[in-house]
């Protein structure tokens, strides 16, 4: 706030008025500049420095007319920088320049707002009138001049002359009002600057300096009549003229004006003027936000004057207020929105309309409040909310003089209690908690509005989904769009619970409105969302009731309409059932610490998800032992009403249902009465859908609860129920064919009995069951149950089953007994076949496992099913091996209970060995299909079913060899191990025992020997353990008189002791050796096998062969391929029958031919050694060569083209067994001969691509065709060195084992002399080493032969063997990594540009393997070459040497950290200047590299600024901000490195890119304006600034002369050499040489020096 006015005695014009405003910040700033702390002088105030500052700044202003439009801006913000240090410099320039106008200088523009920034600047011993009016005579010349209306330059000079009013507006008014009088075409224009001038706030400062004095000021009028005089003609003006504008921003601010006048004019001058201003003021209140406000703001202090003015009556009578009033009703409604957007400016607005409202309430309090009363009773929706908000904001401030008007306001809000309007509502929920806590609501209207609260405060989640509830119940009013309406509902809910909470908090009053009254809204079902809050609401009550004298109790059954406790407890105990209900409703209504415990965690509750079904069974033992704490019958039959009362409350699909059936159920459990019983069990059925499947079950629960205490009763009820079912089914018949609603659908009431016999079985003692089993399941009583043919009915009656016969043993075997066991059987079979395996649920995959655990049971019970019944549950059940792997959890379960299956259908196949043998193969052979699956995890699946069998088919072996280790086995239930061995204790072994021969050892031996070398090293072990567990099983086993004599039991028990061990190696070790296993499998299989067996292997062999080559052809290798055949040669060798050897040899080797390979070999040696003439002299290069010589390779690729496609079998075998050098040869060649290409011979090239297709069709490779196809005929390098590294890759791919044989041969012809064959070796190389794993030598030799070759005179060559180190496999890197490093370092000084880039790329994929020890060495050489690299013209280049610069951060912590932080700091010039580079990637890299090294630059601050967000900007002044506070933190922190960082900077003002001289430009003059040490300044500034002035500033690229200017006005403004010649300049002799002569012929030698004015450390730091 201003110092007071004081008392003049001279009349004051305008000028004078606009004296008291506060000084301008510029002003301050100016004035600062002169203070004694800034006394002293540069080092550098030299005659030469002044000068230089004088050019410089003629020079910025020339430039203010320079062909780019960036420069000009530079030049512009520049010289508006610099003009408060010496404006009348500044001023004189300019105006040298604007001589001759627009025509000489074309930016007259850029020159007024320059002028004007500088006259700003002026203080007032400075602004002389002559002076000024010499500047204004310069701009009104320009504007009159004009006959066009130009905006930018005539803008632009009415900013200098509203700039020259602010010091002398006389002046600039009388300039102005010359140009009024007639017809011109800057009349627009002076209107403008009259605008502009207006919203200076001018009259607002001086307004609120007047205030302030006004307050200190003795009581007598402290100014005097000419004071009073002008101020009211100041009045006048803003009301005649300045409120009627067109332009807003005059309107607004004169507005604003007025209202800071108002208090200061006389009140007959105020009271005429208000039919102007009221109206004026109240339009602009319907502005925007920020206009508005002003307009509220200087209503208010209008209002203030004229209503509560103590100096006399209101000069406004409440009549002519209502105008006011009904204005400002709807716009409270809207600024009190709860938007973010309104957060902000809204809520300033609104506190502003609602002191308006307060100070007309002062003055006439009655009338106020009637007239809101009576707005409440409109239909305007938008004056509603806003009576009701002012209200609510009044009320506490009136208190006093509302008080008679409680019972009108109370019935007010009771009529508006039912309105549909959100907003209303909200409105009206915050109004009744400022009513309560001012104690305006007692009694049933008190009820009403806590109702009310409640009511939405039970507002639900699925209430704002439906769109149904949410037009039908609350939006009614369709004004309001959806989407905010959705929020507003929220915020309603949220506001009502807050407002809930605080009636019984904080406010003593309510309590006797609350108590017991908000007990009676737990009930209701609409209230249901709301009760967690209202139990908050009763723990606060009861925490303050308990500490008073009289107990809760005695009130609560004082009051008849409060409900009982039983209906309580009842309705707060079925609500727990939701644990993650809103509000943590559970928590709020529990006690109980283990209960509150388990749900205290959601997210981690969710994470299990049985968490429902164990939290509903807590609830129903909570329940069952508060009812053993109570004992009390009457209590009980009492809350048992009081659950069948609340069955309205809960929707019958909803879970708290079927909880209440349960609840129910439990507490039937505890009465003794059987009527009773017998009616609440009427009762549940009645009240239960039986069609929805949660309700459903919770039914059968609860009814299996009842039957735990009454099961007869429960028995009699099912009965009558099972009886009724067929009338039900005539009825449903006989409503097809009347118009009388549909009875439910059978299947479900069959469904929910079978539940219900389920769980009574599951809760009924066993005891009293097996005394009535009969009842239970009589023999016809549930075969109707058994043949749904709903979907959920079916799941529910295979969980009836499973519950029926899987509880108790003697249940299960009477149940099994009786006839319905076969019905039973074949009703579960047919269950799970109906069910497609493509389309299936968890919950179905989860009663299919149900359904499996029932079968088992009872294939396992006596007397056993049919073997055609077991058989078609067998066939049905075993495509859920087929399942897919996720849902993990349920589908693993579904096949474990798949396998005890299958176990029991074996153990239960018969008393014979012969028998169960037969069984056994057969369920064998129906899980062969999954054995040999091309999906893993079926094969998996099937493995460990075939083990599983066998274990229990060993089992019922007795004399066997002996255990064989651990084999894992699932557990079987009691009835299936019963099952088992029921009958096995009356036969003798000889019976129970199969022969060997009815195994087909043979053949079951073939079916899994190819597991054994499996894909999957879990299938592999099952089959390992599959073929050992047959041996042992066969061994124990007797064999045909016939062929005993072919068993050699010591060498087959010494196979099987090896192959036992085998199993044991596998399962401890992962990492053995396949193919070593593998034989040692087929060794003792040869061994174990008799004669007889081996001609079954032998037709097992060929049916497998055929097999893998029709199904899984495409996923074996040739490893699987040569272990496979040298299985079948083993098996072979044992075959006496030449015929049987024969068929086993064909089928494993077809045919051979010697001369089909030696015919091959003959011409890839041709291949291999024929020269290609290339017109170009290379290393050793034949230089020509005969067109005889032409056709032998021409012939050569034909034969070799016939031979690969017209060979059959026999040439391909040959092929492949020289696949090495086939591929070798043509890809050599594939060098050479796109070399010719280039030269325009393309015939050879075509022979040998059309060769390179017939070899990739003999050996299968489509792939490798599809890359000749696609890339064959390309001549470029690029591309063929491409070509060959994809034909690597495709063929180390499909073929590994071809790898080392092809990489010998390749090795050999880097030697060779043809620079192109080279290249294609090279090229192949690079990519096959990247597969070469297990040999080493190889590996080692190829290392050896690739650094050899990094020397080689072809570029090409030495960049792809680079490129070969580095794909060297990750295992073996660790190795190489020093002989990598070595060529890399090596390679980044190649004389080569691409060569270079190479070995830089290659280092940034070698770091991510290198450890500290290898690159501590030589991390300081790799730093000095990446450096050199990085001002590389190639952009590639550019950004992969700083990437790996950055990357190289990893590993400054070592023993060279100090001299890498060294490296750092040499680099970190360049690395900001590069940070804005033209190129993208560049950019991307450098702000990559800066945020690796940051932290070991050890500057502090510096992370904060990478975290910025002009950082990662691309925009150029984003990246200039970003320069100026890094140079701020690097002079203040590293103020030694700033002399190095200047050096490295400086060089690159010779950069090649204009955007890299720029960026030096601008990080230079940056650094030495934040620098205070004249040391570091001295050596640099006048070289710098020379620069700037001469090359910089005449630079052909924009951008360099734009940073240029901006650097040059923040090293004259750092080096303070204009104030310098503050004092100094003559102002007459500048105007005699801006009228005679140019300014710039002034000599350095006129200007005297001066030595005061050390630089401005705020100005500096600005």
């Amino acid at each position: 706030m201003t110092s007071p006015p004081r008392v003049v005695s001279r009349p004051l014009g305008l000028s004078a008025v606009l004296s008291y405003p506060p000084p301008s910040p510029s002003l301050l700033s100016a004035v600062a500049a002169d203070l004694p702390a800034a006394a002293g002088t540069m080092a550098s105030s030299s005659a030469a420095a002044s000068a230089a500052a004088l050019e410089a700044v003629q020079v910025l202003v020339a430039s203010l007319a320079d062909d780019s439009l960036v420069a000009r801006d530079a030049a512009l913000a520049a010289l508006c920088d610099i003009a408060p240090l010496n404006p009348i410099l500044v001023l004189d320039c300019c105006a040298t320049v604007s001589r001759g106008g627009r025509r000489r200088f074309g930016n007259m523009a850029g020159v007024f707002l320059v002028m004007a920034s500088a006259v700003r600047a002026l203080d007032h011993s400075s602004a002389e009138r002559e002076f000024l009016r010499k500047i204004a005579k310069i701009a009104t010349a320009e504007i009159v001049s004009s006959k066009e209306f130009i905006v930018d330059w005539q803008r632009a000079g009415a900013s200098l002359l509203v700039a020259i009013g602010s010091h002398d507006p006389d002046l600039m008014m009388e300039e102005i009002f010359l140009h009024f009088s007639g017809p011109t075409s800057a009349l627009p224009a002076m209107l403008q600057i009259l605008a502009d001038f207006a919203s200076t706030e001018a009259f607002k400062c001086w307004c609120q300096a007047a205030w302030q004095y006004l307050g200190d000021a003795p009581s007598e009028l402290p100014f005097d009549t000419d004071v009073m005089s002008f101020m009211n003609s100041v009045f006048e003006l803003l009301i005649k003229v300045w409120t009627g504008s067109r332009d807003l921003k005059v309107r607004s601010s004169s507005v604003e004006a007025l209202g800071e006048m108002v208090g200061l004019v006389t009140r007959s001058q105020l009271k005429s003027a208000l039919p102007r201003i009221i109206p004026t003021m109240l339009d602009l209140c319907r502005k925007d936000q920020e206009v508005a406000f002003v307009a509220s703001h200087s209503l208010h202090n209008l209002l203030n004057a004229s209503v509560l003015s103590e100096s006399g009556p209101p000069l406004l009578d409440f009549e002519e207020l209502t105008v006011i009033l009904v204005t400002l009703l709807p716009l409270v409604s809207v600024n009190n929105g709860k938007d973010e957007h309104y957060a902000s400016k809204g809520l300033k607005t609104y506190n502003e309309l609602q002191r308006c409202f307060l100070v007309i309430g002062l003055a006439y309090p009655e009338d106020l409040c009637m007239f809101l009363l009576n707005k409440c009773k409109s239909k305007d929706e938008a004056s509603i909310v806003g009576a009701l908000s002012t209200i609510k904001h009044l009320l506490p401030r009136l208190l006093e003089s509302w008080h008679t008007k409680q019972a009108p306001l109370v019935e007010i809000v009771k009529s508006l209690l039912e309105h549909q309007s959100l907003a209303i509502r909200m409105a009206l929920a915050e109004l009744i908690v400022v009513m309560a806590s001012h104690c305006y609501l007692s009694g049933q209207p008190a009820e009403l509005a806590v109702e009310f609260l409640v009511q939405h405060s039970a507002i639900t989640d699925e209430d704002l989904n439906d769109l149904g509830t949410l037009k039908n119940e609350y939006f009614q009013d369709k004004r309001f769009e959806m989407k905010v309406s959705l929020a507003g509902l929220s915020e309603l809910r949220a506001v009502c619970e807050k407002g809930l909470l605080l009636l019984a908090i904080t406010i003593p009053e309510m309590e006797l409105v609350l108590w017991p009254f908000i007990l009676k809204l737990i009930i209701p079902k609409k209230y249901t969302g709301a009760v967690a809050t209202v139990c908050k609401c009763i723990t606060e009550l009861c925490r303050h009731k308990l500490s008073q004298t009289n107990p809760l109790y005695t009130e609560f059954n004082a009051s008849n309409e409060t409900p009982n406790p039983e209906d309580l407890f009842a309705r707060l105990i079925v609500l727990l059932h939701n644990p993650l209900a809103r509000g943590q409703l559970a928590t709020q209504i529990l006690t109980v610490p283990k209960m509150k415990a388990y749900i205290s965690d959601p997210e981690d509750l969710k994470q299990d998800t049985t968490y429902q079904e164990i939290w509903d069974d807590m609830i129903i033992n909570f329940l069952s032992e508060s009812l053993d704490v109570v004992n009390d019958t009457e209590w009980i039959i009492s809350l048992g009403d009081a659950f069948a009362r609340q069955y309205d409350l809960y929707a019958i699909s909803d879970g708290h249902a079927a909880l209440l059936h349960r609840c129910l159920g439990m507490l039937l459990q505890k009465v003794d009465d059987r009527v009773y019983v017998s009616e609440k069990i009427d009762w549940m059925c009645r009240h239960s859908s039986m069609s929805i499947p949660i309700n459903r079950l919770g039914l059968a629960q609860g009814i299996g609860l009842v039957a735990a205490s009454h099961l007869d009763t429960v028995l009699e009820k099912l009965k009558n129920i099972l009886d009724n079912a067929g009338l039900s089914a005539l009825q449903r018949i006989l409503s097809f064919f009347s118009f009388g609603a549909k009875v439910e659908d059978v299947d479900d009431t069959y469904a929910a009995l079978a539940l219900m016999y389920g769980y009574a079985a599951r809760y009924a003692p066993s005891t009293v069951i097996e005394a009535r089993i009969n009842a239970l399941v009589g023999t016809n009583m549930l075969g109707r149950l058994l043949h749904v043919q709903n979907p959920t009915a079916k799941q529910a009656v295979i969980t009836a089953i499973d519950l029926l016969v899987g509880e108790d043993p003697d249940i299960s075997a009477l149940l099994i007994s009786t006839p319905l066991s076969t019905e039973i059987s074949a009703a579960l079979f047919e269950m799970d076949q109906s069910n497609d395996l493509t389309d299936f649920n968890s919950e179905l995959l989860y009663t299919q496992s149900v359904a499996l655990s029932a079968c088992t049971t009872l294939v396992s019970l006596e007397p056993r099913l049919p073997m055609e019944t077991r058989n078609r549950v067998m066939k049905a059940t075993l495509g859920f091996f087929a399942l897919p792997i996720e849902p993990s959890s349920i589908v693993e379960s579904l096949i474990t209970n798949l396998i005890i299956l299958l176990g029991a259908i074996l153990l239960t196949s018969g008393e014979d060995g012969r028998s169960r043998a037969e069984q056994l193969l057969h369920i064998l052979r129906q899980l062969d299909p999954y054995v040999s699956s091309s999906l893993e995890h079926q094969r998996r699946r099937g493995c460990v079913a075939v083990q599983e069998v066998l274990v229990r088919f060993r089992n019922l072996c007795s004399g066997g060899f002996g255990a064989l280790g651990f084999y894992p086995s699932f557990t079987m239930n009691k009835q299936i191990d019963q099952g088992g061995s029921r009958s096995l204790s009356s036969l003798p072994s000889a019976f129970l025992l199969p022969s060997r021969d009815s195994l087909s050892l043979g053949e079951r031996i073939m079916a899994y020997l190819p597991r054994c070398a499996d894909t999957d090293a879990e299938v592999r072990k099952a089959a390992i353990q599959i073929i050992a567990l047959f041996f042992n099983i066969s061994l124990s086993l007797p064999k045909q008189k016939a062929y005993a004599n072919d068993i050699d039991l010591e060498s087959s028990y010494s196979a099987l002791s090896s192959l036992e061990e085998l199993v044991s190696i596998v399962r401890r070790e992962a990492s053995v050796d396949q193919v070593e296993v593998f034989q040692r499998v087929v060794s003792s299989v040869c061994i174990l096998l008799s004669k007889d067996e081996v001609k079954q292997s032998a037709d097992a062999s060929i049916q497998a062969i055929i097999m893998f080559i029709t199904r899984r052809g495409k996923e074996l290798r040739e490893a699987d391929v040569s272990r496979t055949t040298q299985s079948l040669l083993s098996s072979a060798i044992s075959f006496t029958d030449k015929d049987s050897r024969q068929e086993v040899l064909n089928a494993a080797f077809s045919q051979h031919k010697e001369l089909a390979l030696l015919f091959l070999e003959y011409t890839l040696s041709i291949l291999h050694k024929e020269p290609v003439t290339i017109n170009s002299s290379e290393k050793g290069e034949t230089t020509s060569e005969s067109s005889a010589d032409d056709c032998i390779l021409q012939a050569t690729m034909f034969a070799l083209n016939a031979f690969m496609r017209g060979g059959g079998k026999i040439g391909k075998q040959a092929v492949e067994k020289s696949y090495p050098s086939v591929l070798s040869g043509l890809i050599l060649k594939l060098g050479s001969l796109h070399s010719l290409a280039e030269l325009g011979r393309n015939e050879l090239l075509r022979s040998l691509l059309i060769a390179f297709q017939s070899f990739c069709e003999c050996v299968g490779d489509v792939e490798m065709g599809k890359i000749f196809a696609r890339d064959g005929e390309q001549t470029e390098k690029d591309k063929w060195i491409d070509l060959v590294q994809e034909v690597a890759c495709s063929s180390s791919v499909k073929r590994p084992k071809e790898v080392l044989p092809t990489c010998v041969i390749l090795s050999k012809a880097l030697n060779r002399n043809q620079r192109a064959e080279r290249e294609a070796a090279a090229a192949a190389l690079s990519e096959f080493i990247r597969h070469i794993e297990e040999e080493l030598t190889l590996l080692e030799q190829l290392v050896e032969e690739l650094c050899q070759h990094v020397s080689d005179d072809s570029p090409t060559v030495r960049s792809l063997c680079l490129r070969g180190l580095v794909q060297i496999p990750e295992s073996h890197m660790v190795k190489y990594i020093q002989q990598v490093l070595g060529v890399i370092l090596a390679l980044l000084e190649d004389p080569t540009e691409s060569v270079q880039l190479t070995a830089v790329q290659c280092l940034l994929t070698v770091l991510n393997l290198s450890e500290q020890d290898a690159v501590d060495p030589i991390l300081i050489n790799l730093l000095i070459r990446l450096r050199n690299l990085q001002v590389s013209m190639n952009t590639k280049m550019r950004s992969n040497a700083f990437a790996a610069y950055g990357a190289l951060s990893a590993y400054g912590v070592g023993l060279q950290r100090t001299a890498f932080i060294e490296q750092i700091h040499a680099t970190l010039p360049r690395l900001i200047l590069h940070l804005h580079d033209d190129d993208l990637s560049v950019r991307l890299a450098c702000r990559n590299t800066f945020q690796l090294l940051a932290p070991l630059m050890e500057v502090d601050g510096l992370s904060l600024l990478l975290s910025k967000q002009y950082f990662t900007s691309d925009r150029r002044s984003d990246y200039e901000d970003f320069i100026r506070d890094l140079a701020r933190q690097l002079c203040r922190l590293s103020p030694a490195r700033v002399d190095s960082y200047l050096e490295s900077a400086i060089q690159a003002f010779d950069a090649p890119w204009p955007v890299i001289r720029a960026n030096a430009v601008c990080l230079v003059s940056c650094m030495l304006s934040f620098l205070d040490d004249q040391r570091f300044i001295a050596p640099y500034f006048s070289q710098v600034f020379a620069t700037f002035v001469g090359r910089m500033g005449q630079s052909p690229d924009a951008i360099v002369r734009a940073a240029a200017f901006s650097a040059l006005g923040i090293l004259i403004k750092r080096s303070n050499m204009l104030r310098s010649l503050i004092s100094r300049f003559d102002r007459a002799e500048s105007s005699r040489n801006s009228q005679g002569g140019d300014s710039n012929t002034k000599a350095p030698s006129e200007l005297q020096e001066e030595t005061g004015g050390r630089p401005n450390d705020a100005q500096v730091e600005q």
